[in-house]
């Protein structure tokens, strides 16, 4: 199947830019940061998504070429990395970048403001639903790009007022799943902790 070019040149650029991705064939490229992140395309069932640790774009821009009625927010704390991401994001109509670390973005104006959050290679799957669930909406979904092993999901997803909906095994990725986080109600407000503290202390 032909890539849309706006995802074939982000490949271009993401394999050329040092510190983004160590893939530097563009087939292997394509196969792990589009393929993989649209492994989770109909699992988005609505808008406004945010991918959170977005890094170099994946999975967030695969899916908003493929999503174009909704409108996705890539989160990232590095200065460098929202560079390129603006400019990833100008050819597309339905993505904008936001610089800031989600403990401290899940406390202020991404409080509940999503209907979908993603996060692949961001962290445990415990510590990433800490740091993307106060993003979520009550009724939204937290979707994990994950391995085989989740320890202490189920009891941090409890924490933060969600249940483990769904877990989905990727076809031709052995090894790797999709966690669904289904919310159902408020973050209590002692999440997402301070920064630092979820990775240090896990919840579950």
């Amino acid at each position: 199947m032909s890539l849309d070019p706006r995802l074939a040149r982000w490949l271009e650029e993401l394999v050329a830019t040092p510190g983004l991705t160590g893939i530097a064939d563009i087939e292997e490229a394509r196969r792990i940061h589009v393929d993989d992140a649209l492994t989770a395309v109909d699992l988005v069932r609505e808008g406004p998504a945010v991918d959170v640790g977005s890094g170099g774009g994946s999975p967030g821009l695969p899916l908003a070429a493929a999503l174009p009625d909704v409108d996705f927010t890539l989160l990232e704390a590095s200065a460098r990395r929202c560079a390129f991401l603006e400019r990833a994001a100008a050819r597309f109509t339905n993505v904008r970048v936001v610089r800031g670390r989600a403990e401290e973005y899940g406390r202020a104006e991404g409080r509940d403001r999503y209907a979908v959050a993603l996060a692949r290679a961001l962290a445990a799957p415990a510590v990433a639903a800490e740091w993307c669930l106060p993003l979520v909406r009550p009724g939204g979904r937290c979707i994990l790009y994950a391995g085989t092993e989740a320890p202490g999901l189920d009891a941090a997803a409890a924490a933060l007022c969600a249940t483990v909906a769904e877990t989905r095994r990727v076809e031709g990725s052995e090894g790797k799943r999709l966690l669904v986080l289904e919310k159902l109600g408020p973050t209590p407000e002692l999440f997402p902790r301070r920064p630092g503290v979820a990775r240090r202390r896990p919840l579950g």
